[in-house]
């Protein structure tokens, strides 16, 4: 089993501008951009499932208006032309953000970082300052996060998020202008912004290569699985290679180094062989009981009781089909079921329409969008695959997670020295026994760290364009996926948010005036 080394570059306002060229070099000689954020907090979480999409909309912007970015994640993917098909140069970024502005911060979003390892102390004494709404005078002459921000959009790369719209909003709000009331406006704006398209790879997951969850850490996995499979049969089907840069020494001091363990990580045996699975997290990637939690949590083993239930499903295909005849005095208004008996519980696809859910028992999802990966918040990191809890729950379940960031030490890297996966990492003492066990369960879950989630959100989206694509399709040019282009993920809908300019909405004042600014007459 061979090991990636994938390295994080922590970006903080004492080392801003020293990285600041290298960071901008890295977005605009990228084939396309993967962001993700950490959150201060998002509101209400009703009013974030909203029926209505316009509503949802509104609970969104009312909670980026009020709330901010904790951290960014930016990682860059740039594929390699004079290198195997499908291999990319990836570089990736951390950065720690502090608003310069009044904002709430709620306490379970508090909670949740600080067991996940984010340093509040950090952030308040060495955060990258920023402002929130429409430019002010200096903003974009500046090495500042707007001017950043901006120089994405000038970059004119695919943008690749997972259960992006909650990112959306607030890297608008935060970095851009004022957010525009209505939806359609707003999208109307994010057309233009993005011209090269704007990818969801939650959306991919679920839509394009139909995984069983789609929950970040979940396609993450899946993807790096099945492309490992495809290394090890050696046959001439397409797999994806990743290189990483060769740092300096002085630059390796702010690089926090991530063990991947390519194909599958460790395994958690007993004397009664693999642990049970708990079927909430197996679902949907998260637990109210956290790290208290008997049952296993461990995301590889979820992936081969799901690979084994599937192949199961497929030899009992003909059995199906035979009992569904005896099912035809069934109530002719009760829908189909999609589980059976092989199957892991309230596991389904997104295709599935309200009733469906409801009549199947299973818990709705109540975070919308990261409404991320977990919903972006310290609550949302990991909300926007919850189903149907209660305030009082999710508040159990902050209370009661202790999980921790999942931080690898450096490690000693034995190959050609690229850090590509053939690169094999010798780690730094491992700890063995009952604390060892421990400090792996409690790492289960994920980093919840927003240049390790970038780098994974990245990664689904590069594996599944050399799954789909063919050897010559160029990620810079957006039309690498056609299907996904332009969708965002909307929990609980079986349609995506469409990211168009459609006839009946135009485009903001305070985009068209910062677009002709930027760009002449657009």
């Amino acid at each position: 089993m061979s090991s990636m080394i994938v390295p994080v570059i922590d970006v903080q306002n004492d080392n801003f501008k020293e990285l600041w060229p290298a960071l901008v070099l890295a977005i605009k000689t990228s084939s396309f951009i993967a962001l993700d954020t950490e959150l201060s907090g998002l509101g209400s979480r009703k009013d974030l499932l909203a029926q209505c999409i316009e509503e949802r909309y509104k609970a969104i912007c009312s909670a980026a208006r009020t709330r901010s970015i904790l951290s960014l994640g930016i990682a860059c993917f740039k594929k390699l032309p004079d290198k195997a098909p499908h291999t990319y140069l990836v570089q990736v970024y951390n950065l720690t953000l502090l608003c310069m502005q009044e904002y709430v911060i709620e306490p379970q979003s508090v909670q949740f970082l600080v067991q996940h390892g984010f340093d509040f102390n950090k952030q308040y004494a060495q955060g990258i300052p920023y402002h929130k709404g429409n430019d002010k005078g200096g903003d974009l002459q500046s090495q500042s996060m707007r001017a950043l921000f901006l120089e994405v959009i000038q970059a004119r790369k695919p943008l690749v998020l997972h259960n992006g719209l909650i990112d959306l909003v607030f890297l608008y709000q935060c970095f851009y202008a004022w957010l525009p009331d209505r939806l359609g406006t707003f999208t109307a704006d994010l057309s233009e912004i993005f011209s090269a398209g704007i990818f969801d790879t939650k959306h991919a997951a679920e839509f394009e290569v139909r995984f069983m969850a789609s929950y970040l850490e979940y396609a993450y996995k899946k993807c790096k699985r099945e492309n490992f499979k495809s290394v090890e049969a050696g046959g001439p089907g397409p797999h994806l290679s990743l290189e990483f840069c060769n740092y300096t020494e002085r630059l390796c001091t702010y690089i926090d180094f991530r063990q991947c363990t390519e194909g599958g990580g460790e395994r958690e045996t007993g004397e009664e062989g693999p642990p049970a699975i708990c079927m909430r997290f197996s679902a949907y990637g998260w637990c109210p009981n956290g790290s208290q939690c008997t049952l296993s949590h461990n995301t590889d083993l979820i992936i081969e009781q799901d690979e084994k239930s599937k192949d199961h499903k497929r030899r009992r295909k003909n059995k199906r089909k035979f009992k569904a005849a005896q099912e035809e005095s069934r109530a002719p208004n009760e829908p189909d079921r999609v589980e059976h008996e092989s199957s892991p519980p309230n596991k389904h696809l997104c295709v599935e329409d309200d009733k469906m859910q409801k009549d199947r028992g299973s818990v709705k999802e109540t975070a919308s969008a990261d409404v991320v990966d977990s919903m972006k918040d310290a609550l949302l990191a990991e909300e926007v695959e919850r189903k149907d809890m209660s305030d009082e729950q999710m508040v159990e379940e902050a209370q009661g997670s202790n999980g921790t960031e999942n931080k690898c030490e450096p490690q000693v890297i034995l190959g050609n020295g690229t850090g590509d996966q053939n690169d094999v990492a010798i780690p730094q003492g491992e700890k063995e026994g009952s604390k060892g066990k421990e400090k792996q369960k409690m790492a289960e879950g994920g980093t919840h760290r927003a240049g390790f989630d970038a780098f994974m959100t990245g990664y689904i989206f590069a594996y599944v364009t050399t799954l789909k694509a063919g050897a010559e399709t160029d990620p810079s040019s957006g039309a690498c996926l056609p299907d996904c282009l332009n969708k965002v993920y909307l929990s609980g809908k079986s349609v995506p948010l469409q990211i168009v300019k459609s006839s009946f909405s135009k485009s903001s004042k305070a985009h068209t005036l910062k677009m002709e600014s930027v760009w002449g007459k657009i």
